[in-house]
């Protein structure tokens, strides 16, 4: 799992460094676990969109240690996940927005009142942990977990396997109103599971048009630098 040091560190660090860590629920009594694939960086009261900013209820949790789970209730409907960042007494967070599935598919098809038609394709898997309301509820997680540390079963987070990179997309968060320019989004490169709007890399401003400029060719797309064969993992 793990350490609480890997948490000490600004939201940014941590967010982008989720990327392929695993997390792993035990709640319900059944084994379910995704892979990271994306997520969004949360900072403290100048980032208009942090509940650092404008839910003091929150702010026991951020502004305690780092490695603490952070639930919370969107519109009223929807469990978010986010694990606390920074070090004690500096708030910020992170939202995870999205997993693989791994271990359990059976038991988020059922949480997620999905069928379970045979062989997984990776349509039907991003259906259950493609979004941060969708992958809490496929994996049990509600406003009971608040406040978990995610160091210790029965929930938590462990690092992903060692040697592997990934190519990584930063874009802009989605879905908030409050400071949406900030490039906090991070997502794995060509990953399915990726939450819809599929993030695009924020470009940089263009200079004054003086003459016809060629088109620059397109790059290629990077293959995916992960294995996935473990995603129909049992119950």
């Amino acid at each position: 799992m793990l350490p609480r040091r890997f948490y000490e560190r600004p939201a940014p660090a941590v967010a982008r460094d989720l990327l392929g860590c695993v997390l792993v629920s035990e709640l319900g009594g059944r084994l379910t676990a995704g892979r990271i694939v994306e997520t969004e960086a949360y900072l403290g009261p100048e980032d208009g969109a942090s509940h650092a900013a404008f839910r003091p209820g929150s702010h026991w949790l951020f502004y305690g240690p780092g490695g603490i789970a952070y639930v919370f209730r969107a519109y009223g409907l929807h469990d978010c996940l986010n694990a606390i960042a920074g070090a004690a007494g500096t708030p910020g967070c992170v939202l995870i927005r999205a997993l693989e599935p791994l271990l359990g598919v059976r038991t988020m098809a059922r949480r997620r009142r999905q069928a379970d038609a045979g062989p997984a394709s990776a349509r039907t898997l991003s259906a259950l942990t493609g979004g941060p309301a969708r992958l809490t509820q496929a994996l049990g997680i509600s406003l009971r977990d608040n406040g978990r540390d995610l160091r210790l079963p029965p929930l938590s987070i462990h690092a992903p396997v060692q040697g592997v990179r990934l190519p990584v997309v930063t874009s802009r968060r989605i879905g908030i109103t409050r400071s949406p320019d900030l490039p906090l989004r991070f997502s794995v490169r060509g990953s399915p599971f990726v939450s819809k709007p599929a993030p695009r890399a924020a470009e940089p401003r263009k200079a004054p048009r003086t003459a016809r400029l060629r088109r620059p060719d397109r790059r290629p797309i990077l293959p995916a630098s992960h294995r996935s064969t473990d995603r129909a993992g049992r119950d």
